[in-house]
């Protein structure tokens, strides 16, 4: 046994952060730094080292501020049936009679639409083609008048596809299937019995796999 060949049985103590400078990691800011985020005991998931203006919060898609809760899509253009007495006796109320009476925009009303309110009173039986409140509707029987209910226009939805792209599905759909029921016909014959060149594949694959 000689000194030089011994083992080594020293060990040096974990450094204790914040216990004085004896401990060797110690003094004011403990080798964090002076203040940031990085220097508190919890550092958040969210944190990327940048102000608010290039971090994840600023680049979600999301609404901030006053209008953060309102519908992103404009509502109709709406007309109250006070207005309507403008309009002479037994006239078809729809979106081209309002636009030359000058009570709406034409291009507005084309593409939000209109709905017709019931605020005032209405002295003019009327024929409305437009969507319409239940007071309206009510105000409007009193007066002589009648609401027509009308078809609205049907959007194509976009996560379906087109008209045209709908036809040609159902178009290679009924292919598909003619032949399916060509490849049957020829594949089993008039009297029910399966040729003799099926019965040879399917005795082929069994003894292959036994083999495997």
């Amino acid at each position: 046994m000689k000194l030089n060949k011994l083992p080594k049985t020293t060990t040096r103590k974990k450094k204790r952060v914040g216990r004085g400078y004896g401990s060797g990691k110690g003094g004011h800011t403990v080798g964090r730094g002076a203040k940031g985020l990085k220097a508190r005991s919890k550092l958040p998931l969210t944190f990327e080292g940048t102000k608010i203006k290039k971090s994840l919060l600023q680049r979600l898609p999301l609404r901030r501020g006053k209008g953060r809760f309102k519908p992103l899509k404009p509502g109709s253009l709406i007309v109250n049936v006070r207005l309507l007495n403008l309009l002479p006796k037994k006239s078809i109320v729809n979106i081209s009679t309002l636009a030359k009476q000058g009570i709406v925009d034409g291009e507005e009303a084309k593409k939000f639409g209109i709905k017709i309110l019931g605020e005032g009173e209405l002295k003019v039986p009327l024929s409305v083609e437009l969507p319409c409140s239940k007071g309206a509707a009510q105000k409007i029987e009193k007066a002589g008048g009648k609401v027509v209910k009308t078809k609205g226009k049907k959007i194509p939805d976009r996560r379906k596809g087109s008209q045209r792209t709908l036809k040609r599905a159902e178009g290679t759909e009924e292919k598909k299937s003619k032949r399916r029921t060509k490849d049957t016909k020829r594949s089993v014959p008039s009297g029910g019995s399966v040729p003799s060149v099926i019965r040879k594949t399917s005795t082929t694959k069994k003894r292959t796999r036994k083999k495997s």
